[in-house]
């Protein structure tokens, strides 16, 4: 998809979402089109409406930053959306991004061994690159070359931990989108896109939306088959020297009951050991984990 279409369907797609009465316009009786009509969108931002259509149409390639501030006005677009809005009509770099192999930093791996709280770390479109033995014991699908996007909509049991999946779910497809972005170069994103597309609805009608931005989970609460409901502070963080790879931990505060449930879970993970691929002992499942990290990511 090339970064006109890209442009065009954001446009088109943000416009529907905005009413009339948002932005100080009467409804106007019936109307036959979703949002605002292109000669609205046009008027309140002050541009022509033929120019208007050019750009919603992909026919201008070079629209200026100060007429797209406008349009994001008009449109009720955050920080976030606009900045987003402003990449995809920048012009497009002469040499392609050749993709790489996402390598998990040997000093990370160290660390997630040896933080004591669920972790695992997580590439750039949400591939799960590396995870210790109590964020698998966490989740049946946190294991290495599964795909958190993925198994959020179409795996039963990952959806099951979750009970409020109908919140998650909106949240982690405007932040694929942010971190997709405008890179049309790695093919990976969008065979994933085609994937769910194809396979969820619900799935497809938030990515119809185009948002970027819905805010960061910084509590996510869990229903665990062993240890009953967990409310779980997240963190990510930023691993230097990497494409955007991030450190996920997951906790609780102790002596809460959810800090008494995690504890109990990572004892119970401690009395049957590491989970790793099927025939190999505990060490060799640790080292499994950490070998396929160094690169291996799900296509």
């Amino acid at each position: 998809m090339t970064r006109e279409t890209q442009l065009s369907e954001y446009l088109r797609a943000r416009r529907e979402l905005v009413r009339p009465a948002d932005v100080g316009l009467p409804e106007g009786g019936v109307r036959r089109v979703a949002g605002l009509r292109r000669e609205e969108v046009a008027l309140l931002a002050g541009i022509s409406a033929d120019y208007y259509l050019r750009l919603e149409q992909g026919r201008d390639r070079n629209p200026s930053a100060q007429v797209l501030e406008s349009i994001a006005r008009v449109l009720l677009l955050d920080e976030a959306a606009t900045r987003h809005l402003l990449g995809l009509a920048a012009p497009a770099p002469r040499r392609r991004r050749r993709p790489r192999r996402e390598v998990v930093p040997e000093g990370t791996l160290r660390l997630l061994e040896r933080v004591g709280i669920p972790g695992y770390i997580e590439g750039r479109y949400f591939d799960v690159l590396a995870v210790n033995p109590l964020a698998e014991a966490l989740s049946p699908t946190l294991r290495v070359g599964r795909n958190r996007l993925r198994d959020l909509f179409l795996d039963p049991a990952e959806q099951a931990l979750h009970p409020d999946w109908p919140g998650v779910a909106p949240q982690i497809v405007a932040r694929f989108r942010e971190a997709v972005g405008t890179d049309t170069d790695d093919e990976r994103p969008a065979r994933l896109v085609g994937e769910l597309s194809l396979a969820s609805e619900r799935f497809r009608t938030l990515w119809a939306r185009h948002d970027v931005n819905l805010g960061r989970p910084h509590v996510t609460h869990m229903l665990h088959p062993q240890v009953g409901e967990l409310e779980l502070d997240m963190e990510k963080l930023s691993i230097a020297g990497t494409d955007r790879q991030m450190v996920v931990l997951l906790h609780a505060a102790p002596g809460s009951p959810s800090g008494e449930r995690l504890a109990l879970l990572a004892s119970l993970a401690a009395s049957v050991g590491p989970v790793g691929a099927p025939g190999l002992p505990d060490g060799a499942a640790s080292a499994a984990r950490a070998e396929t990290a160094r690169g291996t990511v799900r296509e």
